[in-house]
């Protein structure tokens, strides 16, 4: 049984576009001034329009998905200045202002390994690869804070039909850029780079994961994994990588970055199960982002009904 689909989102609820927008105006009308006299600072390359990371561009012909739970939504600006994404820089708050360095265009995805059509998608093209959704799905982060975003985005399985995996392929390992420059979060020794997931192949399959290439309406924000990444909403938010470039099928389970550098702490599956403790802190409850009081944390993100099938039989306190 699916989740409903949720009432319309109040105006009030969401934070005006043209507040989010301000800086992004401001940074294109100083670039328009400095290009049209010639300007440089000191050598710097000034961002263009079309290179500015902020998602401000509309996608078209966006259909509301039957996947989506009907709690309120987290505002723009919410979902938009407090991430994790330790490529763009370790605390929340530096993605958003890192995120000018991440250029999107040109950009391609390489599906390569067990399949019998490996290809390099250009990002149009991969935008184009099947109808746009907007899932409004819960993320849940291991540090125990929460929110609730409309993505937009298409099945992952629409993607894995076009490359036919052979009989070899049991998992999917998912690739970031490696560009210090684009992302300079990467200059730090925080992880080992590129930033690398994974995936079982029925955990790809299931129709809840998706490629998220948008939210809130529009393409997808730097700060938020532009122009593609990963959403599975069962699974701890780490595990929805962001700036994919390469999707690999694989035979054995693929490395995982967090799981590369804390394996105590962060599990290849990283399902959110409330009875699994992180151990420097409580995993069974969470504060959801713009809230005071900590709400209770459910199995699976709440996504049980549809996923728990998928681990029958596993114990998910040892394959955590």
């Amino acid at each position: 049984m699916l989740i409903k689909k949720p009432a319309d989102i109040k105006t009030g609820e969401i934070t005006p576009k043209e507040h989010y927008l301000n800086r992004r105006q401001f940074m294109v009308s100083a670039t328009a001034m400095a290009l049209s006299s010639g300007a440089m600072l000191g050598g710097l390359e000034l961002a263009t329009e079309s290179s500015i990371a902020y998602g401000a561009e509309k996608l078209a012909n966006v259909k509301k998905s039957n996947f989506s739970t009907n709690e309120k939504l987290n505002t723009l600006k919410e979902i938009t200045s407090y991430n994790n994404f330790y490529e763009l820089g370790p605390d929340k708050e530096d993605p958003a202002e890192n995120a000018k360095y991440l250029t999107t265009r040109p950009w391609s995805v390489a599906v390569e390994g067990e399949v019998k059509k490996a290809k390099t998608y250009d990002i149009e093209e991969l935008i184009k690869l099947a109808p746009l959704e907007e899932r409004i799905y819960r993320l849940r982060c291991v540090e125990a804070w929460s929110m609730v975003i409309p993505w937009i985005g298409f099945p992952l399985s629409a993607l894995i039909k076009l490359a036919e995996p052979t009989g070899n392929a049991k998992f999917i390992q998912f690739v970031t850029l490696n560009d210090p420059k684009r992302l300079p979060g990467q200059k730090l020794p925080t992880l080992e780079w590129p930033y690398v997931e994974g995936l079982r192949m029925d955990e790809a399959l299931h129709p809840l994961t998706i490629l998220s290439v948008g939210l809130y309406g529009e393409v997808l924000p730097a700060q938020n994994g532009a122009p593609i990444r990963l959403v599975v909403p069962w699974k701890y938010g780490f595990k929805s990588i962001k700036s994919i470039v390469k999707v690999r099928f694989v035979e054995k389970q693929p490395a995982a970055s967090w799981n590369i550098m804390q394996p105590q702490e962060y599990g290849f599956y990283s399902n959110v199960n409330p009875e699994v403790d992180h151990p420097r802190w409580t995993q069974a409850s969470e504060r959801r982002i713009g809230e005071f009081r900590r709400r209770k944390t459910l199995m699976f993100n709440g996504y049980g009904e549809q996923v728990a099938s998928l681990y029958k039989g596993m114990d998910l306190k040892k394959y955590y």
